[in-house]
């Protein structure tokens, strides 16, 4: 793994750490390459229920690394367009993860790095985060991540934040749907944990699946399609395994076998 990335497991909980603290965990290629790696492989990994991920230092992350973005500046159009193909790739791997995934969000939280905590399915952070999508002041757009940050904020506040580049702090970001909740810096660990055993205590196929039926439902499909797809998912749920030993464990008054 790259010394930029760092993997702490604790029983069923990987947390990815962001571990670039002197550039406040920007992005650079192998930065890139390495966290998407390492959610494949989580991915694969039925031992992992879930997946936080954080970053170390002064900063959550601010987007990409100043010299990276030197050097791109003066390559092709051809090598930039692999380029953000790769940063396309992490962000498409991570918001489509099979686990419940949580950005545990504080400092700086620019560009890009709005990108992962948009991919998250929940998403914690401290009243001091700062947020900005600061693309629009270099004569860019956050291009890439539009659709995770259009799909967390809503379209209305994106044409604003895009185009404006206008830096915006906590209580704004939970107030347009980027960050689910604000807590002090001191209980910022507590509130991540208390998710990961909400989350540990649901079925591992169910919560797995939730995202992908949010993204079935949400994606404009005619209102037929949409009522046999989850019909059919609900039917399985119920006769899967995971279902009969949720639905006994709640008719026994027990707690189901996953959580011992």
């Amino acid at each position: 793994m790259s010394d930029s990335l760092q993997l702490h497991r604790d029983g069923a909980v990987a947390r990815l750490r962001l571990d670039r603290p002197e550039v406040h965990n920007a992005f650079d290629p192998a930065l890139i390459a390495a966290l998407t790696t390492r959610l494949q492989s989580v991915a694969a990994d039925d031992g992992i229920r879930v997946v936080v991920l954080e970053g170390t230092g002064a900063s959550f992350s601010a987007g990409a690394d100043l010299y990276w973005m030197r050097g791109m500046a003066s390559a092709s159009e051809r090598a930039n367009r692999e380029d953000a193909l790769a940063l396309a790739r992490l962000m498409r791997t991570l918001d489509t993860l099979p686990k419940p995934t949580i950005a545990r969000v504080h400092g700086a939280a620019f560009g890009g790095g709005v990108g992962l905590v948009a991919c998250c399915d929940i998403a914690i952070g401290t009243p001091e985060a700062r947020f900005g999508l600061t693309e629009s002041k270099l004569g860019l757009l956050p291009a890439v991540i539009s659709p995770y940050v259009i799909q967390a904020i809503g379209a209305r506040q994106a044409r604003r934040w895009f185009a404006s580049a206008e830096m915006f702090d906590a209580a704004e970001a939970l107030r347009i749907g980027l960050l689910h909740q604000v807590v002090a810096a001191d209980e910022l660990d507590a509130a991540v944990q208390r998710q990961v055993g909400l989350l540990c205590k649901a079925g591992p196929i169910a919560a797995a699946s939730a995202k992908a039926l949010v993204r079935r439902v949400s994606d404009g499909s005619d209102g037929e399609s949409v009522d046999a797809a989850n019909a059919d998912l609900i039917a399985r749920l119920r006769v899967s395994p995971e279902g009969q030993e949720g639905l006994a464990a709640f008719l026994e008054k027990r707690k189901p076998a996953w959580c011992d």
